[in-house]
C-alpha cells in the first residue's frame, strides 16, 4: 500500500490565488486580504483602458509594495495590436523589465514573439483570449515561450483535465467575475455600437445595456422583448463563480486561481478575495483522506453565504459542469441586488480609536461590520467620531477621514481592512 492509499500523502498543492488590481488602493486591499499575485495594467496596452490602471511610476510602487509582501505582480499587455502598437510596444515592456514585474499576460502572437525577443527573462502568460481549447494548443504556445496559459472559459472540468494531463504548462483557471458573451471576450458589440474596441482596451459593455424591440415600419413604438415593461437584458450573463467547485479545481493540479474584477469596487475585490483566500486556507487542512473524492468535499456554508453578501449579478458556474442555458442570464436587471454595502477603510490604528476614510454616509450608532482576514467579522456600533482635529461629528461623509471609537472595541484592527454594513432600505416610495 503506498501513501496514497494509506491516508498519509500530503494535500494537493494548493494554488496560486490571482487577483485584479485595476488601482493601487485595489492592490492593496487584494494583498490585504490575501492575494498571492495581482495583474494589473499600465495605461496602454490592456483591456481594461477605463479601469484606474498604472503610470510606470506606480508600477514601481505596486511592485515594491507587492514584493515586500511576498507577493508577485504581472502586467497585462493583452490588446490585439494594431501596427501603430507593435511601434510603441518595445521601449515599455523594457521599463517593465526594469521595475521588476515578474510576468506579461499577452494574447496577441505579434506581441508573445516581440516580448520574447525584447524582453527574454520575463515569464509570458497566456490570456484566456488566445481560446486554448486543447492540449495540442497548448504545447504550441509553450514552444513559443510560454510559461502559464489560461484557457478559454469555456471549458468544463474534463475538458480541463484533459488540458492538465496534456500539457507541462502551468494552467491559470478564472474561478470568479464578471462573464462575457461572446467568444472568451473577443466581442465587436462595443465596436460597432459605440466605437469603442473591446480588443483594444475600450470596451463599453454593451452586454449589460437594456434592450427593447421596434418594429421596422413602426419607428418609436417599442415592445418588451419580454413580457415586462421594462425592456430586457438580452445579453447580460450572471457572473462566473467556482467557490464551491475549487476542491475539483486543487485536486486537478491547477497552477493558479483567477479572480476578475479590475473594473469593479476596492469592497468587491478586497471582498472576493478574502473568500477565496479563506477556502483555500481551508482546503488546506483537510486530511489526504478527503482528497480521494474531492467532489464529495464540501465546502462549510458560511462560504456560500459570505461571498452572497458581496454582490453579483447573479451567480453561474458557466462551462464547468456543461454547456450553460438561459437560465445562467438575467434578462430583467443588470444585476442583482446586493444585502451589504461598503462603509470605509481602516487607515490608521491607534490606543482607544481607529482612523477610517468613510466610502459611504454613516450615521453616529450604526451598526457597522469590520471585515477580518478570514470569514470572522466584529459587529460594532459607532459610538463617537471626531476629525483629525478633534471636532466631534455626528455623520460621516464619503471621502472624510475620521477617527472612530466603538462599542464593544475593536481587537486587531489592521490597517488596510475593510468596514462594511447591512445595506440600507430605501424610503418607501423611492
Amino acid at each position: 500500500m503506498d501513501d496514497n492509499e494509506s491516508g498519509k500523502a500530503l494535500p494537493p498543492y494548493i494554488p496560486e490565488l490571482l487577483a485584479p488590481a485595476g488601482t493601487f488602493a485595489k492592490l492593496i486591499t487584494a494583498i490585504h486580504y490575501g492575494a498571492d499575485a495581482v495583474y494589473l495594467s499600465g495605461k496602454r496596452f490592456g483591456l481594461r483602458e477605463k479601469a484606474g490602471n498604472f503610470a510606470e511610476e506606480e508600477i514601481a510602487r505596486a511592485v515594491d509594495h507587492a514584493r515586500a509582501r511576498g507577493v508577485k505582480v504581472y502586467v497585462t499587455v493583452n490588446i490585439f495590436a494594431h501596427h501603430d502598437d507593435i511601434e510603441l510596444l518595445p521601449p515599455y515592456l523594457l521599463r517593465l523589465a526594469d521595475l521588476g514585474v515578474d510576468g506579461l499576460i499577452v494574447a496577441d502572437p505579434g506581441v508573445l514573439a516581440l516580448a520574447r525577443d525584447t524582453v527574454p527573462n520575463l515569464s509570458l502568460h497566456l490570456s484566456t483570449q488566445a481560446n486554448v481549447t486543447n492540449s495540442r494548443a497548448a504545447r504550441f504556445w509553450a514552444t513559443q515561450g510560454v510559461s502559464r496559459i489560461n484557457p478559454a472559459r469555456e471549458l468544463s472540468l474534463e475538458e480541463l483535465r484533459l488540458l492538465r494531463a496534456g500539457t507541462d504548462a502551468e494552467l491559470e483557471v478564472f474561478v470568479h467575475g464578471a462573464l462575457c458573451i461572446s467568444y472568451s471576450g473577443r466581442c465587436l458589440l462595443s465596436s460597432y455600437m459605440t466605437g469603442r474596441d473591446a480588443n483594444r482596451g475600450h470596451c463599453a459593455h454593451p452586454c449589460r445595456y437594456r434592450y427593447q424591440l421596434v418594429e421596422e415600419t413602426r419607428p418609436g413604438e417599442y415592445f418588451p422583448v419580454e413580457e415586462d415593461s421594462r425592456g430586457t437584458y438580452i445579453f447580460n450573463s450572471k457572473d462566473l463563480c467556482l467557490l464551491d467547485r475549487l476542491p475539483q479545481l486543487v485536486a486537478l493540479g491547477v497552477d493558479a486561481l483567477k479572480i476578475e474584477g479590475r473594473m469593479k469596487s476596492l469592497f468587491y475585490v478586497g471582498g472576493v478575495v478574502r473568500v477565496y483566500r479563506a477556502a483555500l486556507d481551508y482546503l488546506a487542512t483537510l486530511p489526504a483522506q478527503a482528497w480521494r473524492d474531492p467532489a464529495a468535499i464540501i465546502l462549510p456554508e458560511e462560504f456560500a453565504a459570505e461571498i452572497a453578501r458581496i454582490g453579483t449579478r447573479g451567480l453561474s458556474r458557466n462551462f464547468f459542469d456543461g454547456p450553460p442555458g438561459a437560465g445562467e442570464m438575467i434578462y430583467d436587471s443588470p444585476r442583482h441586488g446586493q444585502s451589504y454595502e461598503p462603509v470605509a477603510v481602516v487607515v490608521e490604528t491607534g490606543a482607544g480609536a481607529v482612523t477610517v476614510e468613510f466610502r459611504n454616509q454613516v450615521c453616529l450608532g450604526e451598526e457597522v461590520e469590520y471585515m477580518e482576514r478570514g470569514l470572522a467579522v466584529q459587529r460594532v456600533v459607532l459610538t463617537a467620531m471626531a476629525s483629525e482635529e478633534g471636532g466631534a461629528v455626528t455623520q460621516a461623509n464619503p471621502g472624510n477621514r475620521l477617527k472612530v471609537v466603538t462599542e464593544p472595541p475593536l481587537i486587531g484592527v489592521e490597517v488596510d481592512a475593510l468596514l462594511r454594513r447591512r445595506k440600507r432600505a430605501k424610503p418607501h416610495g423611492d
